[in-house]
């Protein structure tokens, strides 16, 4: 740890710690590192890594900077845990079932869960977007790994294509396609919104706009829905 870490260390140490939901126990400490995580997904979601300022994640999260800087040791570190976490849980939840032999199933199942992530977590997936808009830098090391598991599906997709099972078509673009149409309902959830009438804290009835996007993707593979 360096000095200036030992220094700040110390201060958040000779600091009361917040009061309410923030408390020195080992449970508020998780709290407190939840509280940090949302202050962060809030701030790299708006400003990117370069914008995001750790004062402004301490406001956020209800501690002083060098409160903050007890638990973590900067911004860089925060934003690339927050941003392979992304990257991680995106491989986990979206990912193919090799043996499946019902691409109508397959594809439908992929458009909910991401529909459900874009719906469910807009400023986290936004914080993915917005890196590649900076130019992708913190990404570098990710390319590599996310080619491969879209080779993987796009082994799969082709292996329905040979069997007849949906009409032959470039199976990583309609990949790609699919990312677009559902990270939408993240990147742009405001203008969901606005084009739908619904005010700001509205509940968006999801079900309509999967079963439209579901029967939109599986009638242009020539997959009956």
């Amino acid at each position: 740890m360096t000095d200036t870490s030992t220094s700040a260390a110390a201060s958040a140490q000779q600091m009361p710690v917040p009061t309410g939901p923030l408390s020195r126990a080992r449970p508020g400490r998780e709290r407190i590192l939840a509280a940090i995580r949302a202050a962060a997904i809030a701030e790299f979601s708006l400003h990117g890594l370069k914008g995001a300022s750790t004062q402004a994640i301490a406001a956020r999260a209800g501690l002083t900077k060098p409160q903050l800087h007890y638990y973590i040791p900067g911004k860089e570190e925060l934003y690339e845990e927050l941003l392979m976490q992304v990257l991680h849980d995106w491989k986990v939840v979206f990912d193919f079932q090799e043996n499946a032999n019902d691409p109508g199933a397959v594809l439908g199942d992929y458009i909910r869960k991401k529909l459900d992530h874009a719906f469910d977590n807009p400023e986290i997936s936004r914080i993915f977007t917005r890196e590649v808009l900076d130019g992708g830098r913190n990404l570098e090391r990710y390319w590599p790994n996310a080619r491969m598991w879209t080779q993987k599906k796009v082994d799969i997709i082709n292996g329905w294509i040979a069997r007849g099972q949906m009409r032959p078509l470039d199976a990583r673009l309609l990949l790609m396609h699919i990312w677009a149409m559902t990270q939408s309902y993240a990147d742009y959830a405001l203008q969901t919104r606005v084009m739908l009438g619904l005010p700001p804290d509205a509940p968006i009835d999801r079900e309509p706009i999967a079963r439209e996007l579901i029967a939109f993707v599986l009638g242009g593979c020539g997959i009956k829905a």
